[in-house]
């Protein structure tokens, strides 16, 4: 306690201004802390998102190779095909 009686004014402002500034300062920590815990939850949602669109395209690398093969297999019977019609008399059959 002050022994001053003329500074016990100043040091009750000071005390409010300092417990004004804490209760901000205690509000504006509770904001940043809510914000973390969202950005939080975004990264979660991202990197689940980021896991399902791997798998996803993984599936469809599979599937492309699925169709080359296909297309391959059809060229060459197609060729297959041409080859044997080559020479022959189209009246014919």
């Amino acid at each position: 306690m002050l022994e001053d009686p003329s500074a016990q004014p100043g040091a009750a402002a000071l005390t409010r201004r300092f417990e004004d500034v804490a209760e901000r300062l205690d509000w504006e920590i509770g904001i940043v802390k809510s914000d973390l815990a969202a950005v939080r939850l975004q990264v979660g949602n991202l990197d689940q998102k980021v896991g399902n669109l791997d798998a996803k395209v993984t599936g469809l690398g599979e599937e492309v190779r699925g169709l080359s093969e296909k297309i391959d297999r059809n060229q060459a019977q197609i060729v297959e095909l041409l080859t044997r019609l080559v020479g022959r008399n189209p009246d014919a059959s």
